[in-house]
């Protein structure tokens, strides 16, 4: 008889918990809850201070043995994931390492120190300063975004000073929903001069990327040892969108560019010191040129790709994070899937509307039945405004997800449209109509 792993999963939800109980070795494993999604993401306030005191005293009074605390979520998950780790005595990533990636200002000052030929020009702006354009050290245009936010929200590009204030006006009417529980957990951690001053509630403007072939690279520290094991292309919408449109895996970049990137992406992490747990680091590659770019560094897996991953390869790789917090360096299978690619398609809308109908489930049932390798998840219910809609981009609503995988890229596209033609989400406009 043997015992098996007790794993605490932070924020958990019925739709990544299946996924967790597909992989391989998984019958070894007892998932509990730490906290649920809707409790953690679905509140007006980030439950922060709760997550970590209640959290902590979950884990002490656990009867067995806690074997590992996960989580595959954004903010507040991924960064209270250390200070809980620390409590419980099991391995992982300090919470500066943590904060290094997390904190956009702070993070910038490190990949400044070895890749500096890799990144924009950057500043920090305070959005409650009397003149904050006169704190902005960039020329016109340039992008302006909290240090700590999700999904790009209240990120806003700003070509001249009437769009810096109204970026800077919405910008102070919602960034404390992220920024005062961020300053909580900077509380905890061991801030140097520079970032002591650029609390949560502060913003990074940062000179605009040239238009090019955005991508995500997923990897992994274990003790020291840094490894890419996929590459997801990131597509926008229209030549200049600033909404995404589809992830897409394998990479079709050239193995070269993806060989730079890699090389880059290793260098901050070990500069950062982020070690033993997983991570994604976005690129952007302009062809014209050659130049790559480093966009962000996330201290998790993308619950996004996940669905790739087990559709090309042929396991979710929450497996790089179950394996990373028992403390074992990740196995992934490579090309064992059953599929040759897959994309997550993100269905969207640009302007507010209610929504008057959506599929049930037999209807999605259905449509998945009849496309292979379909997944369908709604992110609207009937009766709401797509304005109530939480952490959307500055500029679209995600209404849907479809997850496709197929032979080519060219049946991922008609196996979409078929979806998409059969698919019933209806809206009626909202003009006139009191917001």
């Amino acid at each position: 008889m043997y015992d098996k792993k007790n794993i605490f999963v932070v924020g958990i939800d019925d739709f990544h918990l299946a996924q967790l109980r597909t992989l391989p070795g998984a019958d070894d494993y007892v998932f509990h809850a730490l906290f649920t999604h809707q409790e953690l993401k679905c509140c007006d306030r980030f439950p922060v201070e709760r997550l970590l005191d209640e959290g902590a005293e979950q884990l002490r009074r656990f009867p067995g043995r806690v074997d590992a605390v996960v989580g595959y979520w954004d903010f507040p998950v991924s960064t209270v994931l250390p200070i809980l780790r620390r409590e419980a005595n099991l391995p992982g990533p300090t919470l500066e390492g943590v904060l290094k990636c997390e904190h956009k200002y702070w993070s910038r000052l490190e990949q400044a120190r070895v890749v500096p030929g890799h990144i924009p020009a950057f500043c920090a702006v305070d959005p409650f300063a009397p003149e904050p354009l006169s704190r902005v050290t960039l020329d016109f245009p340039f992008w302006i975004k909290p240090v700590k936010a999700v999904l790009s929200y209240l990120g806003f590009r700003v070509d001249d000073a009437a769009a810096f204030r109204h970026a800077i006006n919405r910008i102070r009417e919602g960034i404390h929903r992220f920024g005062e529980p961020f300053n909580h957990v900077l509380g905890f951690a061991s801030l140097p001069p520079e970032v002591a001053g650029v609390d949560g509630n502060h913003c990074i403007a940062e000179s605009l990327i040239s238009a090019g072939r955005q991508c995500t690279l997923e990897g992994y520290s274990f003790h020291g040892r840094v490894r890419i094991y996929g590459v997801v292309d990131s597509m926008r919408e229209g030549a200049a969108g600033s909404s995404f449109s589809r992830y897409q895996y394998p990479s079709t970049l050239p193995e070269p560019v993806q060989a730079r990137m890699a090389d880059i992406a290793a260098r901050v992490i070990r500069q950062i010191g982020y070690d033993d747990a997983p991570f994604n680091v976005e690129f952007y590659w302009e062809e014209d040129t050659d130049a790559i770019w480093l966009l962000e560094i996330n201290t998790r897996i993308s619950k996004s790709h996940a669905a790739l991953f087990r559709m090309v390869d042929g396991c979710y790789h929450h497996q790089v994070m179950i394996h990373l917090g028992l403390g074992h360096e990740p196995v992934m299978p490579h090309r064992e899937g059953p599929y040759a690619c897959a994309a997550k398609f993100m269905v969207r809308r640009h302007e507010d509307a209610r929504v008057v109908r959506t599929p049930t489930r037999a209807e999605i049932d259905a449509i998945e039945a009849e496309n292979p390798g379909v997944v369908i998840q709604v992110d609207v219910t009937e009766g709401m405004r797509l304005s109530q809609l939480r952490y959307q981009d500055s500029y679209t609503f995600e209404v849907a997800t479809v997850f496709v995988g197929a032979r080519t890229a060219a049946e991922l596209e008609h196996k979409y449209e078929r979806v998409m033609a059969r698919l019933p989400l209806e809206y009626e406009s909202l003009q006139g109509v009191p917001a």
